[in-house]
């Protein structure tokens, strides 16, 4: 399938690990949940030396790329609790278990580059809220002249990556058609994990 290709995948469809469901929140819950993300300090996302487009708060940990290492920050905060105990179920794995979450703002345009989620975190679980946006995926390490392929998340959808999904394939964000905000949740990674 070529990366042009715009069509939802539902289920394990390219990779075992990878589940997606369209409409997993209401629009009244989006509103809601815009409302707070409104008023949050987002900032530009930091990359080594690099500020990226992509402005994101951090709970529960704030990874330091220049360092490689994971750092304390403030904890999940009581407006994303119900959603938190919500993607939990959905995805069969205690509230609890999800120590980290990453808010971000796509603005019109914004894209984010090829990769896999750091090491310290194992299951993967984003929602998407106001603009869809084009979630790419081609396998790690990348073989030449193999295609990525290419998913929709609509707003209000919700995805997960573990396993397979999760270790086995890298992604990336398409420049986004118009404002986008994501809510990524993450479990810290097990010992016993391989990558």
């Amino acid at each position: 399938m070529a990366q042009s290709s715009l069509f939802p995948l539902v289920g394990d469809a390219f990779a075992k690990g990878y589940v997606y469901e369209a409409e997993f929140l209401s629009a009244a819950d989006e509103v809601q949940l815009l409302e707070h993300i409104r008023q949050l300090p987002l900032a530009a996302a930091e990359y080594r030396q690099y500020l990226a487009k992509r402005r994101i708060v951090s709970y529960g940990g704030r990874y330091d790329f220049s360092a490689q290492r994971l750092n304390e920050a403030e904890p999940i905060p009581p407006f994303l609790h119900p959603l938190r105990e919500r993607i939990a179920k959905w995805a069969g794995h205690p509230a609890e278990a999800f120590t980290h979450a990453l808010i971000a703002e796509y603005s019109e345009g914004t894209q984010l580059g090829w990769h896999r989620d750091v090491p310290q975190f194992e299951l993967v679980v984003g929602v998407s809220l106001h603009g869809a946006c084009r979630m790419r995926f081609r396998r790690y390490p990348p073989k030449p002249r193999e295609r990525s392929i290419a998913i929709e998340l609509a707003p209000r959808s919700i995805y997960r990556l573990e396993g397979e999904a999760r270790w086995d394939w890298q992604h990336s964000i398409a420049p986004t058609p118009s404002l986008r905000y994501s809510i990524t949740f993450r479990t810290l990674r097990r010992a016993s994990s391989t990558m």
